[in-house]
């Protein structure tokens, strides 16, 4: 049985992107129509779904096009199967430790958004006469200036070595 080739844009239908990410793939060397239709539409072999699903994920990884097209042809232009996949292989284990610190780097983010926003909930509870001056570094009910979550706390103006009034000054440019 015959496998049915598809044209361009039942490609691009099918992986969700568009007729132009194709034509920009095939540009690129990143992806190969098999022939032309008698109409001169590109087509490609149902494996192109999974090039182009592929390309989407090295770019997930971080990959540019462009170094998605230099991978790619390091890997093709090697002279022999294991040496391409230890190739492949190096690439990936440094991702691994990239996304594994990227990830390390979101956690820790996460516990300092977290903390700010347990220190937040107290905030409204002192009077109106405060302001935001006050505020990152306040000592009311349940707050400790000194356990302030340094997303809060570099709110504080003493952080701040220019006078606010100086920079409302210079952008208005009455300074």
């Amino acid at each position: 049985m015959e496998e049915k080739l598809l044209k361009v844009g039942e490609l691009a239908k099918a992986v969700g992107k568009t007729v132009r990410a194709m034509h920009l793939y095939e540009e690129m060397g990143l992806l190969r129509p098999v022939s032309r239709s008698a109409g001169g539409y590109r087509l490609y072999t149902p494996e192109a779904v999974s090039r182009v699903n592929w390309i989407s994920r090295m770019q997930d990884m971080g990959f540019s096009l462009p170094e998605v097209q230099t991978f790619l042809r390091s890997w093709e232009s090697s002279e022999n199967g294991p040496n391409g996949m230890r190739h492949v292989r190096t690439v990936f284990e440094e991702k691994l430790a990239e996304t594994r610190a990227q990830i390390e780097r979101l956690r820790t983010l996460e516990r300092d958004l977290q903390a700010s926003l347990s220190y937040l909930e107290l905030c409204g509870s002192c009077g109106p006469s405060h302001k935001q001056t006050d505020c990152g570094c306040c000592d009311q009910p349940g707050h400790d200036p000194l356990a302030t979550p340094e997303l809060v706390s570099g709110l504080a103006r003493s952080h701040i070595d220019v006078p606010l009034t100086s920079l409302t000054e210079r952008e208005e440019g009455t300074s």
